[in-house]
């Protein structure tokens, strides 16, 4: 099976939540392709207890990781996306490294409460954080790609979430519905500007976004259909970032792009 490369040399990218998971996954992904990285997270130290997240030891941290372990450079933010604030700091720290050219709003949160259980404290985190965190990040990095006349990228986090209703998800489900929309509405109104903005939905992944994720993850894969055999790994995401932030995918926007091993069929 042939390989796909992509160049980042040069460019600076900004992976909200890049400690654990995905993000971090997505972090040393870029790093591999020669990019500066910067792991924008309220902690630095990963919790993934699998060490599945990224090649390397578990416990060193993401930022860390990219400098030993790929040819780019790695640098951490203490970052909460919620604050409008923190992430404005971020991407005007970026233009110390050049500015940033791709913005992967990554950072979330979950908790699976039944419908009639939810609490307005906690939906209320998970939207300032899931929705309100990727609204203002994506708004804030292309307000400062138009500034500096060099049109950049945004990559979203969704979920097969945002369209496929599930057990005990609805307020975790309607923040990655907005990050959708949010994503299809940026691109229609970023196209003039030269900015794309899209988006990649995870299915079930084994990731510790919360205790005890990667056992229901594995669990909930496929609910018996076939043709998932496994949960995904954080790995099995990073290459969908690289493409949509790429050269080749420079005819591509506002598209939310499925990576779920066919959990969705």
């Amino acid at each position: 099976m042939g390989t796909i490369s992509a160049d980042f040399s040069g460019e600076t990218v900004i992976v909200t939540g890049a400690s654990s998971g995905i993000g971090r996954a997505v972090a040393v992904g870029f790093g591999e392709a020669g990019a500066t990285v910067i792991n924008a997270d309220v902690r630095a130290d990963p919790k993934d207890r699998d060490g599945d997240a990224a090649a390397g030891d578990a416990e060193t941290p993401t930022h860390e990781l990219v400098d030993a372990e790929t040819g780019g450079r790695g640098v951490f933010v203490e970052t909460d996306v919620a604050d409008y604030d923190a992430l404005a700091a971020v991407v005007e720290g970026a233009r110390d490294l050049g500015g940033v050219d791709v913005m992967v709003n990554n950072a979330g949160i979950h908790e699976s409460r039944e419908f009639l259980d939810v609490e307005p404290a906690g939906y209320d985190r998970l939207h300032a954080v899931n929705a309100r965190g990727a609204f203002f990040g994506t708004q804030l990095a292309a307000r400062d790609m138009i500034d500096r006349d060099d049109p950049g990228v945004v990559v979203n986090t969704a979920s097969t979430t945002s369209e496929r209703a599930e057990w005990d998800h609805s307020h975790y489900a309607t923040t990655k519905g907005a990050v959708q929309m949010l994503t299809r509405s940026a691109a229609l109104e970023l196209a003039d500007h030269g900015v794309r903005v899209n988006a990649v939905a995870p299915g079930p992944v084994a990731t510790e976004i919360t205790d005890g994720w990667s056992e229901r993850a594995a669990d909930a894969v496929g609910g018996g259909r076939e043709p998932p055999t496994r949960a995904g790994r954080p790995a099995d995401l990073k290459d969908a970032y690289r493409y949509l932030a790429s050269e080749g995918a420079d005819y591509v926007t506002g598209e939310v792009l499925w990576v779920d091993g066919g959990d969705s069929l």
